[in-house]
Order: C-alpha cells, then sequence, then structure tokens
C-alpha cells in the first residue's frame, strides 16, 4: 500500500504532466485568509442577556453545548481552529463583546480589549459587524431607514462606533479589518412606498460613511428575510449602486439572492466596478440561506472565479451560516475545510491551458479537460498540505 508521501508523487506527477506545479499551489493555498463567523458557536444570540433573535434571523437545532458566554466561545473556536489548516481570521459582531448593561449606540474598543488580546495571542486577525437586528428598536423591522429620526440617530451611532471598533483591529493587528454593514429593513407585505425608505438609507449611510477610517467598508444585500418577505430596502440593486457612487465595497452571501442564482456567476462582473469584495459563503437550501458549507459544485465555481480572476487580493472569504442541529464546532471545521478544498481544486487548474483553447475557439478541449480535471487526485494533495501544516487530513 502506498503511504501518503508516495501518493503525493504520484498526483504531483500526475499535475505536472498538465503544467501544474502543485508546490506552488500548496504556497499559494497557506496564504489565503478565511474568515471564520464567531456566530456559529452561540446559534448568533451575542452576550448582551437579550438572549432571542430577530430580524430574519432563525438558527434551528437544540445539540447541547452552545457557547454562554465570551471565554467558552473563544475555547470553541481555538479547538475549531486545530482542525483547520491554513490562515484564519475570526469575524465578530457587535453583540459579542464585553457589552452586558451597554447600549449598542455606546459601545466602544475596550468592550472588545479580551477579543484583541486572545487574537494576538494565536496571532488571529479580526473583522467586523455592527448588530442591528435583535434589539428593541429595531422591533418594528426598520433600522437605518426608519421614518422616527431618534431611531435612526440611534443606529448611525451604532454603525459609526462599529466603525471605530474596526479601525481600532486595524491599528492592532497590522492588517485592514473587514467593516461589513447588514441590515435586516423591510416589510412582511407589499408597501405602499418603496422609495422613501431607500432614500432615508442614503442619508444614514451618507453619516456613518463620512468619517475616513482605516478599514475595508462592505454593504452587504438580501433578497428577503423571515418576516421581510415583499420588500428589502437594502436590496442588492440598492447597494450596488450605493458602493459603486461612493468606493465602498460589496459583500455576496451566497444565500442571499433567488435559489436560481449562483453567486459564482456575479463575482468577475463585480469585480469590474467595486474594488473590494466581501464573500460570505453559506449554502441555501431552499428559502433558507445558512446551512454548513459542503464541498459542492457551487463552492467550487466560486473559488475557481477567484482564482482564475487573480482576484485574491480583492476577494475577503469569510463564512455565514448557524446551525445547532449538529455539533457547533464540528460545523465550523467542514464549513472552513471544504472552503480551502475548494481553493486547492481551484489552485490545481490548468488554467491557462484551458482559457487558450477557449480563445482558440476549441470548445472540445475545454470540455474534455475541466471532465477529466474531476478525476485528478487532488485530495492527496490536500493530504499533503495538512500534513505540512500539522492538522487532520480526516477529521
Amino acid at each position: 500500500m502506498c503511504n501518503t508521501n508516495s501518493l503525493y508523487e504520484l498526483a504531483k506527477e500526475q499535475y505536472a504532466a498538465i503544467g501544474v506545479d502543485t508546490g506552488h499551489a500548496l504556497k499559494v493555498l497557506d496564504g489565503i485568509p478565511i474568515s471564520m463567523h464567531c456566530w456559529q458557536g452561540d446559534d448568533i444570540k451575542g452576550f448582551e442577556g437579550r438572549g432571542e433573535v430577530t430580524g430574519g434571523i432563525q438558527s434551528t437545532g437544540d445539540y447541547p453545548g452552545a457557547a454562554q458566554n465570551a471565554d467558552e466561545l473563544r475555547g470553541m473556536i481555538n479547538k475549531a481552529l486545530s482542525l483547520i489548516p491554513g490562515k484564519s481570521r475570526i469575524n465578530l459582531h457587535a453583540m459579542y463583546g464585553d457589552v452586558q448593561n451597554v447600549d449598542r449606540n455606546q459601545i466602544e474598543p475596550c468592550h472588545f480589549e479580551a477579543w484583541m488580546q486572545w487574537a494576538g495571542e494565536y496571532n488571529l486577525s479580526l473583522d467586523f459587524n455592527p448588530t442591528l437586528f435583535s434589539h428593541p428598536k429595531s422591533a418594528q423591522g426598520l433600522t437605518l431607514s426608519h421614518p422616527d429620526k431618534e431611531i435612526r440617530e440611534f443606529w448611525i451611532d451604532h454603525c459609526k462606533r462599529s466603525r471605530r471598533i474596526a479601525d481600532c483591529f486595524t491599528k492592532k493587528q497590522g492588517n485592514k479589518s473587514v467593516a461589513n454593514l447588514w441590515i435586516a429593513d423591510g416589510f412582511k407585505d407589499v408597501p405602499a412606498d418603496t422609495l422613501s425608505p431607500r432614500e432615508r438609507l442614503v442619508e444614514s449611510l451618507d453619516a456613518i460613511y463620512a468619517e475616513k477610517l482605516d478599514v475595508i467598508d462592505v454593504l452587504e444585500s438580501k433578497l428577503f428575510g423571515l418576516g421581510l418577505e415583499s420588500y428589502t430596502v437594502g436590496s442588492h440593486e440598492f447597494y450596488m449602486g450605493y458602493a459603486v457612487k461612493n468606493g465602498l465595497g460589496m459583500c455576496i452571501d451566497t444565500g442571499h439572492f433567488h435559489p436560481t442564482e449562483m453567486v459564482s456567476a456575479k463575482i468577475s462582473a463585480v469585480s469590474l466596478f467595486v474594488d473590494q469584495i466581501l464573500l460570505h459563503v453559506s449554502r441555501g437550501v431552499r428559502w433558507d440561506s445558512d446551512h454548513v458549507v459542503m464541498l459542492d459544485d457551487e463552492l467550487i465555481a466560486i473559488a475557481r472565479e477567484i482564482v482564475r480572476g487573480n482576484l485574491l487580493e480583492r476577494v475577503h472569504i469569510g463564512l455565514d451560516f448557524f446551525d445547532g442541529s449538529i455539533d457547533r464546532v464540528s460545523a465550523w471545521a467542514i464549513g472552513m475545510r471544504n472552503m480551502r478544498k475548494a481553493l486547492l481544486i481551484a489552485l490545481l487548474d490548468p488554467y491557462k491551458t484551458l482559457q487558450q483553447a477557449e480563445w482558440d475557439f476549441d470548445f472540445t478541449k475545454r470540455l474534455v479537460m475541466s471532465e477529466e480535471l474531476k478525476a485528478m487526485p487532488w485530495s492527496a494533495v490536500w493530504h499533503e498540505y495538512c500534513e505540512r501544516t500539522g492538522k487532520p487530513a480526516i477529521m
């Protein structure tokens, strides 16, 4: 029986025969950061003490072991990272700091000092999101687009403070924190006025982004949410227009579009008009968007779009799912490992050869090669990568 080293050597030869350097692929793979979302560990409840999830978000399942505090959550993240090869980041929501008895328009970097100390100890970088759901002032389904100016100002202040926290992360960690903004604003039934909420949202965003900070600002759209089925203020078209006009980045969530839409088909198009793209990678099943990421065709297609478009420096990859029906640490590890496996498969493609065949209108060669790639021994290269990084090849 061949050992893993000899299997890798055989795979290395097979890939070399089609013009692919597996050593280079592994080097590139190891340098790609993937941001792991903290909210898988506690079913997106946070540590403010409210204990309910609203705003079109629902985590299902009652598997034991959800984190009850930040120390438990960091311990769970450490366990997950022990199973995940490669460079990881951690993505925080504002409700995960030391924020009990602190309202969201009063949060400061000091409320995330423990996270920054922990991240420094484990050589991790932090990304950040304001939390505009699961709060009394979001109960009517509107926040930054609310007709009440006082409510809008509350959320504007929260978002400003959140960007300053991300700016503090940037200074601490020596690389830019991604500051993502998502709101659940919308209506359950058909609205009479679709324009006014969007006009108010523009005014709110203008106020939030008036301060120049050292962060990567991105806007996240959504098709609909639970209780917001008929109208979403922050639609894809709205945020795409605002981002292009104002020089911001776009967050594309794989579960925030119609089930027949593929995010992989959007990446190259969006990349021509916005400089920075954040991916929130989840797995949509019918109307529900937040299942644990599998190594499916769409995930591989997403990875190929990033690699083939030479977008690794401009596309920031993060995960976004919350599943309380299975072990939460395992869910993290499965999703993170699958994202990295997809990137490896993409890096092992003989893309220049495929591209040249296409430019030559040799579609037969393109199809033959694309199909034969499915049988190439990428898993042997994955085993080699895990061995080099000291992580288990099989969980």
